[in-house]
């Protein structure tokens, strides 16, 4: 190799030493994932299947903390504005793209100051419906919907909840018209469609089975491109004639945008192997893995789509920022 290629084959090598070695002593403490969701839900319980496992891979626990209030605000502040050096991570789910069209000032950016690490799957919805409902599949709910427009009501977990948008989904895929009753959380709404207060709901499939197993909700349609192993008997909206409604709400880790990238790299890897090790775990709280989202690129690709797709669907679902 002539001298001067050498030369500069060995500076560009000295150059990366610096981050290579720290990538391979990160991390240097304890891990903290910032959950801005109350404890108990598909996030904060994803978040902790998945620290427990990342417990085990480092040999040393793994912080969870849940940092609530002003939707998911706060806890997105606090991830958004941590020292950037890989040690805190938000674990968020799409709700991370819906906040801004809730709140006209946020103090974040929810696309800028952040980078994407890990994406461990998506949880897919049904629809329930009350039993009473005199509809047994798909196309009979929509037949009623389309017969009686504006006369039934769909509950939700809230204004631009995940719940909520599976429902606008399922409504501009079916071209029907419902009433929209939220709830302060996805358990009072499902107890008012077991009551007949409302008569549907678009829910997590693993929140949901147990209702549809002892009978109290019926299940019509999974939103999802593939059946769900926690209700196999229910068939994807693409096999009961409506490929164009999907209900999916989806999970990921991020870190703050100015993370080194070779941290990044390291904790995509950590979490990556994390997921294999929960994997029995993740599939029963209805994870459903995303492979086409597998690296930081692409997570922080996906999530800016994402925010860039759920603006314009809620303005026309009439979702208006405050």
């Amino acid at each position: 190799m002539p001298f001067r290629r050498l030369t500069a084959a060995l500076l560009l090598l000295g150059l990366a030493l610096p981050g290579l070695a720290a990538a391979q002593t990160f991390p240097e403490r304890q891990l903290r994932l910032i959950v801005p969701f109350a404890p108990g839900g598909s996030t904060d319980v994803t978040a902790r299947v998945l620290a427990e496992a990342l417990g085990a891979v480092l040999g040393n626990p793994v912080l969870v903390e849940n940092r609530t209030g002003a939707g998911i605000v706060v806890g997105t502040e606090v991830a958004a504005k941590a020292e950037p050096d890989g040690h805190t991570v938000l674990v968020t789910s799409n709700a991370h793209g819906i906040a801004p069209a809730l709140m006209a000032r946020l103090p974040y950016d929810p696309a800028a100051d952040f980078a994407g690490v890990y994406l461990p799957g998506s949880l897919p919805q049904v629809i329930v419906v009350n039993p009473r409902v005199p509809v047994q599949d798909l196309a009979g709910l929509v037949a009623l919907l389309r017969a009686e427009p504006g006369r039934h009501a769909f509950a939700s977990g809230g204004i631009g909840s995940a719940i909520h948008l599976g429902s606008i989904n399922f409504m501009a895929a079916a071209a029907v018209e419902m009433l929209h009753v939220p709830y302060r959380g996805g358990g009072p709404a499902m107890q008012s469609v077991i009551t007949g207060e409302t008569m549907l709901m678009i829910d997590p499939v693993a929140s949901s089975a147990p209702h549809i197993r002892n009978g109290t909700v019926r299940a019509l349609v999974i939103g999802a491109a593939t059946r769900s192993p926690i209700l196999p008997e229910v068939p994807t909206s693409a096999e009961a004639g409506l490929p164009a409604f999907r209900a999916e709400a989806w999970i990921a880790v991020l870190a703050p945008a100015r993370t080194p990238p070779a941290r990044v790299a390291r904790l995509n890897a950590l979490f990556g192997e994390a997921a294999q090790r929960a994997a029995v775990r993740l599939a029963g709280i209805g994870m459903q893995p995303m492979p086409e989202v597998a690296t930081p690129e692409q997570v922080t690709r996906f999530v800016r789509e994402d925010i860039l797709r759920l603006g314009p669907l809620l303005r026309a679902a009439g979702v208006r920022p405050e």
